[in-house]
């Protein structure tokens, strides 16, 4: 008769979790907490906006990288559209993102050319 006893070096399933069914939130709520995997901040909706009112061209040249304190940082593929960006088009796509909104929550958009 062979006794099979668990390795100490791999944790048992069964001491990190109940017995029984389980609700799968729980579940997935536990698998990414356990991965270091956050729970978005809540800007999809302004970057959504964002990249509504670019449009198609701008989308694919000019990517939101960071949101912080009413600033937006974009990131642009290259100087020819930095400098559209920064001096005619930025500021038109700012009011339309804000509008989709419904609240003036961009508040400066700061473009940046992609290193």
């Amino acid at each position: 008769m062979t006794l099979l006893v668990p390795s100490p070096s791999i944790p048992s399933l069964e001491s990190k979790s109940p017995r029984g069914p389980q609700p799968i939130a729980d579940l997935l709520r536990q698998f990414l907490k356990e991965n270091g995997v956050r729970r978005p901040s809540g800007d999809e909706r302004l970057l959504q906006a964002w990249a509504d009112a670019a449009g198609g061209p701008w989308k694919q040249r000019a990517t939101p990288v960071a949101f912080r304190g009413g600033q937006l940082i974009v990131e642009v593929s290259s100087a020819l559209d930095l400098a559209e960006l920064k001096g005619f088009a930025g500021e038109g796509i700012r009011k339309r993102a804000n509008a989709a909104l419904g609240e003036d929550r961009l508040r400066k958009v700061v473009f940046k050319l992609k290193s």
